[in-house]
């Protein structure tokens, strides 16, 4: 047995995974904080389809009151933060709750701190910049996906086509309520994309050059056995319980692992695909997936062949060949779940790769974790494999 390397393990305190348990949430959380003046911050299109009403009912019901943020926006440019807090200052609002995709859970994080912060915004990016407290925090996913309703980090779209990260203890959640009965009616194509982006969160941080430990990689062992065996389900059949719950399950845990043992190339690759195209997240992740696990397969091949036996249960070879028989099970499992693979297929132009490397190379903070050094050269060869 050899000695570990010291590490440090964070996550929310405290996790309910309970279906339909929104339907329940006012006297959940009035057993648990005394704020009663509640800042709901969601999207237009969960209030539309009447996912985030019965939510709002049993927060009235237990003497809440609430205040409804529903501007929130895929890939939330700065504008939408600081009107989200400005809403909960303006109404007095002592506990924040966020329900939705990871584009609303991410503005939760950073308006509970800045509604009660003396600090900007501009102040706060990068590790560990965030001072002081924030008010009560609750996150509720409604996709199985980006794992952000137990991670410590808030991605911000602060330009055109450019984002930054807040990463601080501070956004790690009060309470993170689990409950897959909100992700039953997704669209398969979204499911696709949020799951596959949730196994990006396993594999990267099973892979993560620096913080790797074994608490994330017992985390992230079991989510990717989770997520790879309910992600066809899931999408064949959206109304498929045991596959959702399944699915929300293994995003959770995916979450838990990349919040202590951070993401890799897949990310920043990707991020500048939703800056100057607008893909959402998980599918720039899902469309970046393969050419990175190819690039990395021998440098990583040891930690690949380890997550073969998770995929596709244990097998014969060296650490090499299991290693690319896990990143072919990958690809066909991309391929079953009906999320396109192609940058072509989602309106990328070739004109544009150099301008995407380019971008790339300024996510230093993501790049330094892969498992084999990313050059801009790289970069551009792994988006012409992707095209």
């Amino acid at each position: 047995m050899t000695a570990f390397n010291p590490f440090e393990f964070r996550t929310v305190p405290c996790i309910q995974v309970e279906f339909g348990g929104a339907r329940r949430l006012g006297e959940n959380l009035a057993a648990r904080f005394p704020a009663r003046n509640a800042l709901l911050v969601t999207d237009a299109g969960l209030v539309k389809a009447g996912i985030a009403g019965p939510a709002i009912e049993s927060l009235k019901a237990a003497g809440f009151s609430v205040t409804v943020y529903d501007a929130i926006v895929a890939d939330p440019p700065e504008s939408v933060v600081l009107a989200c807090a400005r809403t909960a200052k303006e109404a007095g609002c002592d506990i924040v709750i966020g329900l939705g995709g990871g584009s609303s859970l991410d503005v939760s994080k950073l308006a509970a701190v800045l509604t009660v912060s003396e600090q900007e915004l501009s102040q706060i990016y990068g590790i560990g910049n965030v001072r002081g407290g924030r008010l009560p925090l609750v996150l509720i996913p409604t996709t199985a996906g980006t794992g952000s309703e137990v991670t410590n980090i808030s991605v911000i779209t602060t330009g055109e086509t450019t984002k930054m990260g807040v990463l601080s203890p501070q956004l790690y959640a009060d309470f993170a309520l689990v409950d897959a009965e909100l992700t039953l009616g997704l669209p398969a194509l979204h499911t696709a994309a949020t799951g596959i982006d949730a196994m990006v969160h396993a594999i990267e941080a099973y892979t993560s050059k620096h913080k790797k430990n074994p608490v994330s990689d017992a985390l992230a062992r079991e989510a990717l056995r989770l997520l790879s065996r309910n992600l066809v389900a899931a999408c064949k059949d959206g109304s498929n319980r045991a596959a959702r719950e399944a699915m929300l399950l293994g995003a959770l845990l995916a979450g838990q692992a990349f919040s202590n043992a951070p993401v890799a190339a897949v990310h920043a690759l990707a991020y500048p695909l939703g800056g100057h195209y607008h893909i959402p997240h998980g599918l720039s992740n899902a469309l970046m997936l393969g050419p990175v696990l190819r690039f990395n397969a021998t440098a990583a091949a040891p930690l690949y062949a380890e997550l073969a036996d998770v995929l596709i249960g244990p097998g014969e070879g060296d650490a090499l060949s299991r290693s690319n028989a896990f990143v072919d099970a990958m690809q066909a499992l991309m391929e079953d779940s009906g999320a396109p693979l192609r940058l072509r297929d989602v309106g990328v132009t070739d004109n544009s790769l150099a301008l995407l490397a380019s971008d790339a190379m300024k996510q230093t903070r993501l790049l330094a974790n892969n498992p084999v050094d990313v050059t801009e050269a790289d970069a551009f060869a792994l988006y012409q494999a992707a095209y």
